[in-house]
């Protein structure tokens, strides 16, 4: 009977610390452990037999790598590449099915909104693309570069013809300057808009506060309690926020805000005060202009480009309002509502610092 002999085992210094590193490692890949342990355990002279009674390895697998390392060296530890199943689908097949990925399904008179994985492999086949083939296989190719025909964004197309004048002088006045010359200390920008429909919702059971493991419940039946609409004039400079809340929009609780903030200091005596708006009905064309003008002679309207109303900087606070105060949204009646964003506004400005 043979008796197999093992294969003798010598390494250098820069072997021994690479090998000890792949078996010591915590991010090392199990089997490149294996590997480095029997090869390092081969080097101190112990039998196959031993090896595999340390390592829980099989002898013959010891015998292997033990081997392959004595004839390749550190190379030979990783694993040789495999041929594998031959490819059952062509490149012009997959270039097909990523093509038709990236067109809208009702330009092919297909009745749907948007394309899925198994939508697309029963299409591939109707459409003789290719034999029968699982949403698995499409979902693969589809991320190879990226592409998710199921998902979409909403995007707007600017229609202003005078877009960059009228976002130029915004965002000039974020920086201080209007028309070239820069601002004085005694002129301010404030940022104005309307936050329409917050409604208080009193949920039919109350909410659960968070405990260990679990995140805040809110119940999904509630009781509708009404609604109102928060304005805010927010000075850009000074991280100071105006609110009051109102029944409604519209031009007359508009011009109460402007009220509350032109009337109080130092905005009342200043040399200019700059009002951002957007193009919304309370504040609209050159007719606002003129009626703020006319009530507040140091004051002077500035719109944003219409359907750009992000660049009005107040829509970064309503954001906040909405994710800090009004949601979940659990309201017994509109007077917490106004108790909830009064609090909120005090509690904003004390620690506020500008965009």
């Amino acid at each position: 009977m043979s008796v197999h002999v093992a294969v003798p085992v010598k390494l250098n210094a820069t072997e021994r610390h690479r090998l000890k590193k792949m078996a010591y490692g915590h991010k090392t890949p199990h089997q490149a452990r294996q590997r480095a342990t029997v090869v390092l355990l081969a080097a101190r002279g112990r039998g196959n037999a031993r090896i595999a009674a340390e390592t829980g390895l099989h002898v013959d697998t010891v015998r292997t790598w033990r081997r392959r390392f004595a004839d390749g060296g550190l190379p030979a530890l990783v694993d040789r590449k495999r041929t594998g199943r031959p490819a059952r689908f062509t490149p012009l097949q997959v270039a097909g099915a990523k093509a038709l990925a990236c067109q809208l399904p009702a330009d092919s008179g297909t009745p749907l909104s948007r394309w899925s994985c198994p939508q697309l492999a029963s299409e591939l086949t109707e459409r003789g693309i290719t034999d029968s083939i699982s949403a698995s296989t499409v979902r693969r190719w589809l991320r190879q570069d990226a592409l998710k025909p199921w998902q979409y964004r909403s995007w707007i197309f600017i229609a202003d013809p005078d877009f960059r004048v009228k976002a130029q002088r915004v965002l000039d006045l974020y920086a201080r300057s209007y028309e070239g010359a820069p601002l004085g200390a005694d002129e301010y920008v404030i940022s104005a808009d309307e936050k329409t429909s917050i409604q208080a919702r009193c949920r039919c059971h109350p909410t659960l506060a968070p405990g260990q493991a679990r995140a805040m419940r809110v119940n999904h039946t509630y009781g509708r309690g009404g609604a109102l609409a928060y304005l805010a004039a927010c000075d850009v400079h000074q991280a100071k926020v105006f609110g009051r809340c109102e029944s409604t929009t519209g031009i007359v609780p508009f011009m109460n805000l402007v009220e509350q903030v032109m009337t109080a200091e130092p905005y009342a005596s200043a040399k200019r005060v700059f009002w951002i708006v957007d193009n919304g009905s309370s504040h609209r064309g050159k007719t606002s202009i003129d009626r703020l003008a006319a009530r507040f002679p140091n004051a002077a309207m500035v719109h944003t480009p219409v359907h750009a109303s992000w660049l009005n900087q107040i829509e970064i606070f309503f954001s906040i309002v909405q994710r800090k105060a009004v949601s979940p949204n659990d309201f017994t009646n509109l007077d917490e509502v106004r108790n909830r964003l009064r609090a909120f506004e005090d509690r904003y400005n004390a620690t506020a610092q500008p965009f």
